[in-house]
């Protein structure tokens, strides 16, 4: 199947994807926030570089894009149709690098905690007292690793 819109214009829109400050992320970080959790943003000194990291509590939080990191069964990812093996390349050495930079952080004695896109967005999504509730109950507790999903997960 051959795309819509030329290469050069492809390029253009996927460079304009953001890696940090992203809308969940940013949410994420306005619902702690309120809530009077402190936090430091994309630590360059640990690994994977998590978007909101809260030393006090020695928790890490890594927002992701259910589609950029191939969440799966959830109604925001979906593989493309077309060039579909370097997409499954693509996703899978994402989720393989989240796997080992969570990994190496635990290894540090670090707690991990993933939330979903899905959590913060679409059919799925949470209320943010719950998201909020949750979050708390991961930073404040002991769990070394906790995800954060949708509702239908």
């Amino acid at each position: 199947m051959a795309d819509i819109v030329s290469s050069e214009v492809r390029s253009r829109m996927m460079s304009g994807i953001k890696g940090k400050d992203t809308k969940p992320e940013i949410l994420v970080r306005q619902l702690l926030h309120r809530a009077g959790y402190r936090f430091r943003l994309h630590r360059k000194d640990l690994p994977g570089r998590p978007d909101i990291v809260l030393s006090r509590y020695n928790a890490a939080l890594f927002v992701n894009g259910c589609y950029w990191h191939g969440h799966e069964d959830c109604h925001l990812f979906r593989l493309p149709k077309s060039r579909q093996e370097f997409w499954k390349a693509k996703i899978s050495g994402n989720q393989a690098r989240d796997l080992r930079k969570q990994t190496e952080l635990f290894e540090l004695g670090w707690r991990v905690g993933v939330v979903w896109e899905c959590t913060l967005k679409g059919k799925t999504a949470l209320g943010h007292d719950c998201i909020l509730r949750r979050l708390e109950e991961f930073i404040r507790g002991d769990i070394p690793f906790y995800e954060l999903r949708g509702t239908y997960q």
